[in-house]
């Protein structure tokens, strides 16, 4: 049915300038008419002067809004208990599964838990169970019925009850009271009669200003779903068919509602931020900034004395130390620069709370107005990346202290194992225990293996007298939980292989029927991998076969939990071991599992890939306007970090953030931190320096995301923003004509008379409707809360209140659409949209592009660690890890996302930052020549300047000190940690730096492709040492250059004492330069040396074969070079005493 709308003059304006349209609205649930007509976006007749509006007809006889249809709850719960697969060629199928784990499953979002069988004869479906996972009985007889059954008895059967032969006499569950004190259902949407095309538009439209009144002052408050218009025409002074966007000033509603109240009583309201810039006391930064100044003249004054000052006995020892020192000075100068503005922020969660969960005039009940956020956690292998640890994240993210009904997990499968799927599946099964004992006694860190090892008193503030007897029984379930982690892959193979064995017999036995008296041939089947339904797995197979290996599978997707109800569901006490959880929330979460299709000739993009598929397949399941991104690694460790986060998101000009970072915090390093695990040099300096200018680079993991920034979006008002380069001095702003379409990015209203150009967006998103419907939706919902005149292109408050879609087949059938492996295919999934391609370091790439179209990032420190992760210790595995990032970098500087080409929307400082991200992997070939100029001056008995002076001695003491004392001094780092960073950048960069250096010229040159290891997460063998993986010794040919820098420093030593001793006139000072910088070299050198020792001094045998070979042949090489004096052939007389 349709109703007319048209556009009614404004009554401030007097008459009509244009004419009346007519466009077509569907009836929603409430009995309310909404256009949904997707032309009216961008029809040029709309004009500010006209409010679109919809004509209210209340309810009459023949105009009755339609009962709820209980189809919509047995849709749900058939998603939640099936299996999607498809891809490309395939169809997409639906597998119901009866069970997902081995054991059984209580909680009712839970998929494939247990419920009643339909009693019809013949039907093995299972009955319709409510929130609480009790059945669903439409007749009073309590006959149990399926949904396909009740269907065809209401259909066919003339709705007459199978069991008692009478007629249903209510069909709407949701009127159906439970006379006996079992718990109600919760009430259906208010828009549950309509699409989802029409539930969105309703949302946009809504909320349109070309709806609204030309007020600039004046809030309106959002019209979707908020009150009850029907009760407003009959239970106030409305007029009857009166517009729903223009309201009567002396017929508004009663006092009671307090709406016409609301927007001046906000108004009048004091504006309170949601963050602060916290200012570094001057007594800090001025000595910090005036220390760069002098170490910058220092450092000029200092080259200009070496240039100056040549050592004419050995012009090449000086040449080659002139130009490394330039070059090094040159790095620090790059370095530094970004640093002049480093800063502070704080994060207010009451101010948060008081807006957006406070009953107040816009949201009367106090139901949650924050937004969705879609969490994604991406693992690629079960055996380097333990379930166990996955499981631990999954469970910190579902107690995570957000919104239940804002929530969604995704969790990106990479290698399509039936491993990590079952283990997902038990940390679900876990997560009805722990969620709600973490929400009941305020659990701090919500990650049980973290809990559970803490070694402070657990007891300690714990006031419930319940919290012994409920800790010791959820950490019973926990180790029973890790025993079925922990077996997982033995009873995969156990019950394959059991399968297996069946299927053959099966075979061998119709051979022999078939095949009568002739000889028979063995029988030979697939060694397939078995889910606990009996069924075979469809992604990749423990005995790899064709479309079941971890290169060619089918993409999968199982809604683990179902979306939850959008009222709090209180628990019960099963019995008298259970924990009471009368008066806690037991919802969880959505938690979905995918697996994204790969099949042989097509580039997956590794992590990238997965990601951009998680992000498509998100905004049609979900669509939260906002993405947390996390290592499978990286739990959550405080529960309230998304909050702190978001208060960066909604504060006002935060639609201008395209993600918030998160300092990366490790848990499982040695004390003495070796190899600079804790990175706290970068994390507390130079994030918090560029949070000063446009904001931190995109570390990989811990980054909340807005979406639109995914999506390839300018930020909003690009048109008044045009910084230029040199804005971070001299900020202005001015408006420059737009670019051409095809070579800017996709633009978001910069107004909200501006709308958005859907025509173009299915060749740059891809040829999914419903992903594109979602676009316009998703970047209403990540607007900031218009509570104060000031807060331009928000949304109004209360508009987030109403509860989710439903999630139906056709949704999750979509999804599997748009994560085949050919749906990127001539779309700018890659390029331009998502996560970019290209490079094995694609988060840098991607936080530069978001930069370099104009959007700012921030840095989050919290108080208490928002996340916290594991880091290789092992020395082999360290090196390959900074390998990735370095090989990375040099990519990064031979491509088109080298910061020398970045667009004017780029800060000069921030352009600088990322310049020496890609620059900083090419200074090892310079460190490598100044680690050998030592050696070289004790062999040659010369040093890299004539004489050690006290001008020279000068200098380095300066440059020293003042690099020490800019790291340590605002940041408040020790300097032990400032030293094992110094320590390691040697050590990276005399081995991966220069691995990475060759592997991308060789790229660049050969066109080589480049491809990493990933790096394990799993612990040593020696579980009675919690560091026993730091004394591994696993062979790289990264440690030659290292090794043979350290060999050939320790005999150049001896080469030089001897030589000095012995010598006729002794030159004490170039020994002492050359003993000096050689020391230097190996105080540098010796976590590395100590490395390899190893814990009972294990080192490879080919280690000291390869080093010793490189030194002899060093030295022998030397003494051919330069004999000593008096020698007439190699080596000449030259004898050691």
């Amino acid at each position: 049915m349709a109703s007319r709308s048209y556009r009614a003059p404004d009554p401030h304006m007097g008459k009509a300038s244009g004419p009346s349209t007519v466009a077509f609205a569907r009836r929603s649930s409430s009995g309310r008419y909404v256009n949904y007509s997707s032309g009216d976006l961008d029809n040029e007749n709309y004009s500010i002067e006209f409010a679109n509006y919809t004509v209210q007809v209340p309810p009459t006889p023949d105009n009755q809004p339609m009962d709820p249809s209980i189809s919509q709850r047995f849709e749900e719960q058939y998603v939640s208990n099936s299996l999607f697969t498809g891809g490309f060629s395939s169809v997409t199928r639906a597998h119901l599964m009866d069970k997902v784990i081995d054991s059984d499953t209580s909680h009712p979002q839970m998929a494939g838990v247990k419920g009643s069988s339909c009693l019809i004869p013949g039907c093995d479906g299972k009955v319709m169970s409510d929130e609480r996972g009790e059945d669903i009985l439409p007749c009073e007889c309590d006959f149990k019925i399926c949904r396909d059954c009740y269907a065809d008895a209401v259909k066919s059967g003339d709705g007459i009850c199978p069991g008692c032969k009478e007629p249903y006499k209510n069909t709407n569950l949701d009127e159906k009271a439970v006379d006996s004190g079992g718990p109600l259902p919760l009430p259906l949407p208010p828009n549950f009669g309509m699409s989802k095309m029409e539930r969105r538009l309703s949302l946009m439209k809504s909320t349109n200003k070309s709806a609204l009144i030309k007020n600039q002052s004046q809030l309106m408050r959002s019209q979707t779903g908020d009150f009850d218009h029907n009760r407003w025409l009959f239970e106030t002074k409305g007029t009857y068919g009166y517009g729903n966007a223009i309201w009567p000033k002396d017929e508004g509603l009663s006092d009671e509602s307090n709406v016409d109240g609301g927007p001046s009583e906000l108004l009048n309201k004091p504006w309170r931020p949601l963050t602060r810039k916290l200012k570094i006391p001057a007594a800090i930064i001025s000595p910090y900034r005036l220390l760069i100044f002098v170490r910058m003249v220092v450092l000029g004054l200092f080259l200009a004395w070496r240039i100056s000052h040549p050592n004419n006995d050995a012009r090449w020892l000086w040449l080659m130390s002139i130009v490394c020192e330039i070059w090094f000075a040159f790095s620090w100068l790059l370095d530094q620069l970004p640093k002049f503005c480093p800063v502070n922020r704080a994060t207010d969660l009451d101010v948060l709370k008081e807006k957006f969960e406070t009953p107040g005039p816009h949201n009367p009940s106090g139901k949650s107005d924050l937004p969705g956020i879609d969490i994604f956690v991406s693992t690629a292998d079960p055996e380097k990346e333990p379930p166990l640890v996955m499981a631990n994240t999954i469970l910190s993210i579902l107690a995570a202290d957000y919104p239940v009904q804002k929530l969604s997990c995704y969790v990106s499968d990479d290698g399509g194992a039936l491993l990590t799927f079952e283990a997902m599946a038990e940390a679900a099964s876990y997560a009805n225990l722990w969620v709600p004992f973490c929400r009941k006694h305020d659990i701090e860190p919500r990650n049980p293996e973290s809990y559970f090892s803490l070694k402070r008193d657990p007891y300690k503030n714990k006031v419930r007298p319940d919290f012994v007897r409920d800790r010791r029984r959820v950490k019973r379930e926990y180790d029973e939980f890790k025993v079925r982690i922990n077996g997982l892959p033995d009873s995969i193979r156990r019950r394959s292989d059991a399968y297996n064995a069946r299927e053959e017999i099966k075979a061998m036995k119709l051979q022999r029927k078939n095949a009568g008296e002739e000889l028979l041939e063995p029988v030979k089947i697939s060694k397939v991998t078995w889910m606990a339904d009996g069924t075979h797995w469809p992604g990749t197979w423990m005995v790899p076969a064709p479309e079941h290996s971890r290169g060619d599978h089918a993409g999968i997707i199982q809604v683990m939990l179902k979306p939850p109800s959008d009222e709090p569901l209180r628990g019960t006490v099963a019995d008298t071991n259970a924990i009471d959880l009368t008066e806690v929330d037991i919802r969880l979460p959505m938690l979905v599992y995918v697996s994204r299709e790969k099949r042989p000739g097509y580039d997956h993009n590794k992590k990238a890939g997965a990601m951009n598929a998680l992000v498509r397949a998100s905004a049609i399941m979900s669509n939260g306007p906002f993405i947390l991104n996390l290592d499978c690694d990286h739990y959550i460790y405080n529960s309230e970090a998304i909050r702190e986060g978001m208060c960066f998101m909604l504060d006002r000009g935060g639609d201008r953030i395209c993600y918030v970072q998160f300092p990366q915090r490790f848990e499982g390093i040695d004390p003495s931190d070796r190899y600079a695990n804790n990175n706290t040099v970068f994390f507390d300096v130079n994030m918090r320096a560029l949070d000063g200018l446009q904001g931190p680079v995109y570390v990989g993991t811990g980054c909340l995301f807005r979406r639109m920034a995914l999506y390839g979006f300018d930020p909003p008002r690009s048109k008044e923003y045009h910084p230029g380069c040199c804005s971070c001095c001299f900020p202005h702003r001015r408006t420059v004509a737009s670019a051409p379409a095809e070579n800017r990015s996709l633009r978001m209203g910069d107004s909200d008379d501006e709308e958005m150009n859907l025509s173009l967006f299915p060749k740059k998103f891809g040829n999914s409707s419903l992903l594109v419907d979602s676009i316009p939706v998703a970047e209403f919902q990540g607007r900031s809360l218009a509570d104060h005149p000031s807060v331009r292109h928000g949304r109004p408050p209360g508009a987030l209140t109403i509860p989710r879609e439903l999630l139906d087949a056709s949704a999750v059938a979509e999804a599997i659409s748009v994560i085949s492996c050919w749906y990127e295919d001539k779309t700018e999934w890659g390029g331009r949209v998502g996560w970019i391609y290209g490079s094995v370091t694609e988060d840098v790439v991607t936080g530069y592009r978001m930069h370099n179209r104009g959007w700012r990032s921030i840095y989050c420190v919290t108080k208490r660690d928002a996340f916290r992760g594991t880091a290789p210790i092992n020395l082999t595995d360290r090196l390959h890890q900074v390998l990735r990032w370095a090989t990375g970098s040099v990519e990064i500087f031979f491509s088109r996302n080298n910061a020398l080409l970045a667009g004017p929307k780029m800060k000069i400082l921030q352009r600088i930052a990322y310049l020496n991200v890609g620059i900083y992997p090419f200074t090892s070939v310079f460190l490598i020549v100044y680690c050998f100029l030592p050696a070289l001056s004790l062999f040659s008995g010369q040093f890299i300047v004539q004489t050690l002076n006290v001008t020279f001695l000068t200098y380095l003491l300066v440059i020293t000190l003042t690099l020490c004392a800019l790291a340590i001094k605002w940041s408040g780092i020790a300097l032990e940690d400032w030293w094992r960073n110094e320590q390691f950048w040697l050590i990276g960069g005399t081995s991966a730096h220069l691995a990475a250096v060759l592997q991308g010229l060789l790229k660049v040159i050969a066109g080589v492709e480049i491809s990493f290891t990933l790096t394990s997460k799993s612990a040593g063998d020696d579980v009675d040492d919690e560091f026993a993986d730091l004394y591994l010794i696993k062979w790289t040919s990264l440690m030659i250059p290292p090794i043979t820098i350290i060999l050939t420093n320790l005999i150049a030593i001896a080469v030089g004492v001897s030589r000095t001793i012995y010598s006729t006139i002794p030159q004490w000072s170039r020994l002492l330069g050359g003993v000096f910088f050689s020391f230097w070299v190996l105080a540098h050198l010796y976590p590395f040396a100590k490395g390899l020792m190893g814990r009972r001094g294990r080192t490879p045998t080919i280690v000291f074969v390869w080093s010793g070979l490189i030194a002899i042949t060093i030295s022998l090489l030397w003494v051919a070079i330069n004999p000593p004096a008096g020698s007439s052939g190699i080596g000449g007389s030259f004898q050691f005493p």
